[in-house]
C-alpha cells in the first residue's frame, strides 16, 4: 500500500531516501569516515546491495555511499545486516544546516586582556582579547534563549583554567538544549589554561576525557595549530571520546612598534587570523582528516565560498 507522509519521513531519518520513481522504493545512505571505507566494507556494502537493492551503490556529494533500489520491507533487514558489520546508515538532513558557533564561555565572567588587544598585520589580524566573555550562566539565561528563537544549531565554545571550570561549564550546559559543545583548549591569549592544555597529548586528552565523562551532548575538540604534530593531538582527543575535532585555531604571533620599540599588543603576543593562515589551515585539516575516524570542521582563514569548499 501507499505509505504515509509520517512514515516516509521516519524512514528518511534512518538515512533511507525514498526513489520518486516508486511508492515503496528507497535509496539507503551508508556513512563513511570522512570519506574513506576500508575492503572488508566495501564488500559488506556490496553483498547488502545485492541481497537487499538492485545491486548498485553511488557516492554522494556528503561523501556517503548510497545502496540504490531498496523496498521499504527490506529496509529494517537492510540496516541489521549493515549495524551488524560496523557500519551505520544516515545523512540525510537538510542540505544546508544554519550554525551559530558561539563566543568562548568561562564559568564566571572575564573582563578579558588590558588593551591594546588588536594589531592589524598583512592579510589578517592578530587578537589578543583573553576570552573577554559574561559567564556560562548568563549565556544560558540571556543569550541561549534568544539563539533558540532562531532556527538554527547553537554550539557552546568552553573554556577553563583548570580541569574543574571545563567540568563543572559541561555540567551546566548539559542541563540546556544546547546542541553541540566544542572545547577550547587551544586559545593562545590565556595565561592559564588554553593552549597549555592543547599543546601536549596528555593534556589534550584529560581535558578531554574530564568533558566526555560530564555531558551527555556531542563534544567537538578545537585544536591549536602551535604544536609539532597535531595529528598525534587529534588522535588523543579521539580516543578519549571526542565526537569531533575542529581546527585550526590561530597562530601565535606578535607585532612590535618601531617607535617604541615595545610590542603592539599589552600582552605582547596574540593570536594571527585571516587570509594569512589558510595555507596552514588547510594543510592541517588535510593531516588530521586522514589521522581520525571522526568528523573534522575545517576552518581558519576562511574568506570566500570557495576558500571554505577547498
Amino acid at each position: 500500500g501507499t505509505l504515509s507522509a509520517e512514515e516516509i519521513k521516519r524512514v528518511k531519518g534512518l538515512g533511507c531516501l525514498q526513489d520518486k520513481r516508486y511508492a515503496d522504493v528507497f535509496n539507503v545512505r551508508v556513512i563513511t569516515k570522512n570519506g574513506k571505507i576500508t575492503a572488508a566494507e566495501q564488500r559488506v556494502i556490496a553483498e547488502a546491495a545485492e541481497r537487499f537493492g538492485s545491486g548498485e551503490v553511488t557516492m554522494t556529494s556528503r561523501l556517503t555511499l548510497e545502496i540504490q533500489g531498496v523496498h521499504y520491507a527490506d529496509i529494517a533487514a537492510l540496516i541489521e545486516y549493515l549495524n551488524e558489520n560496523g557500519l551505520i546508515t544516515g545523512g540525510t538532513g537538510s542540505l544546508v544546516r544554519p550554525v551559530v558557533s558561539c563566543k568562548g564561555t568561562t564559568l564566571n565572567k572575564k573582563d578579558g586582556n588590558i588593551p591594546p588587544r588588536i594589531a592589524e598585520t598583512p592579510s589578517g589580524i592578530l587578537n589578543s582579547v583573553g576570552l573577554q566573555n559574561p559567564g556560562v550562566d548568563k549565556f544560558i539565561n540571556y543569550y541561549l534563549p534568544r539563539l533558540r528563537k532562531q532556527d538554527t544549531v547553537v554550539i557552546a565554545n568552553i573554556a577553563g583554567a583548570v580541569i574543574d571550570d571545563y567540568i563543572a561549564v559541561a555540567e551546566k550546559l548539559d542541563a540546556t538544549d544546547v546542541d553541540m559543545i566544542e572545547l577550547n583548549i587551544s586559545c593562545p591569549n590565556v595565561k592559564q589554561g588554553g593552549a597549555t592544555w592543547g599543546v601536549t597529548c596528555e593534556g589534550a586528552a584529560s581535558v578531554t576525557r574530564a568533558v566526555r565523562n560530564a555531558t551527555k551532548k556531542p563534544v567537538i575538540v578545537k585544536l591549536t595549530p602551535n604544536v609539532t604534530n597535531i595529528t598525534e593531538i587529534a588522535k588523543a582527543v579521539e580516543a578519549e571520546g571526542a565526537d569531533s575535532v575542529s581546527l585550526i585555531n590561530t597562530l601565535l604571533g606578535m607585532r612590535i612598534d618601531i617607535r617604541t620599540r615595545r610590542p603592539i599588543l599589552h600582552n605582547n603576543v596574540g593570536g594571527l587570523s585571516g587570509p594569512a593562515v589558510f595555507p596552514v589551515a588547510v594543510r592541517m585539516v588535510w593531516q588530521v582528516a586522514n589521522a581520525v575516524k571522526i568528523p573534522v570542521i575545517g576552518m581558519g582563514g576562511i574568506a570566500t565560498a570557495e576558500d571554505a569548499i577547498e
